[in-house]
């Protein structure tokens, strides 16, 4: 990785990388606050866990070499939307809508790009929401504005996810068809699960306003 540096360019994309690192704790406060918020009106929390990672170098320069693009500080920031990530995992799917409705409120967020594979699967069954934001970020003699890559997934769409990932990535699979299949089948059945689930606690929680 440093083969593609000079000095300069690597202070500037550790300077790049320490931007994204605090623009992705910063969405991260947000969603935290809500979390807080919304668990004191409804009692429960609406989402059960969120995770963080920032894109390692390997990978920076893998996808900007797949895309075709010259490998440079100002085109990691130009050219990849996803190098801070943040993985936010909801227990019903209603709380993934609810969650981005109020981030996206928020003065200081734009949304960029909003894919919906939830409401649109992935051919494979996948289901999920990724959101593309700009947040600023304050620091000591500017103002300047970060992209994160949001995603949203109910416990049991991130559960699927996880295992099609590491099913994926297995060697010389035999009847790879039919594992697919049967993938795409169980993430029809996440999906009736998620909606039955959903069904049942508003079930439970109209009977305790009775």
């Amino acid at each position: 990785f440093k083969d593609c540096f000079d000095s300069g360019e690597i202070r500037k994309f550790r300077e790049l990388m320490m931007y994204y690192e605090c623009a992705m704790l910063e969405v991260k406060t947000k969603l935290d606050v809500l979390n807080k918020e919304l668990a004191l009106k409804k009692s429960r929390n609406p989402f059960e866990s969120i995770k963080c990672r920032i894109k390692t170098p390997e990978s920076i320069v893998e996808k900007l070499a797949r895309r075709g693009i010259e490998f440079s500080v100002d085109n990691i920031e130009k050219e990849l939307n996803d190098i801070a990530g943040i993985s936010v995992i909801c227990s019903f799917p209603d709380d993934i809508y609810e969650l981005i409705d109020y981030l996206l409120e928020q003065d200081d967020i734009r949304l960029i790009a909003i894919k919906d594979y939830i409401k649109n699967p992935k051919p494979n069954g996948y289901r999920s929401v990724h959101l593309i934001i700009e947040v600023p970020i304050f620091l000591t003699d500017m103002k300047k504005p970060m992209r994160v890559e949001v995603q949203f997934r109910t416990i049991a769409m991130d559960f699927w996810a996880s295992l099609e990932h590491k099913l994926k990535y297995k060697k010389n699979i035999k009847k790879a068809e039919d594992i697919s299949e049967q993938l795409f089948y169980c993430a029809e059945l996440i999906s009736q699960l998620d909606a039955r689930m959903q069904q049942i606690r508003d079930k439970i929680e109209t009977t305790e306003a009775e």
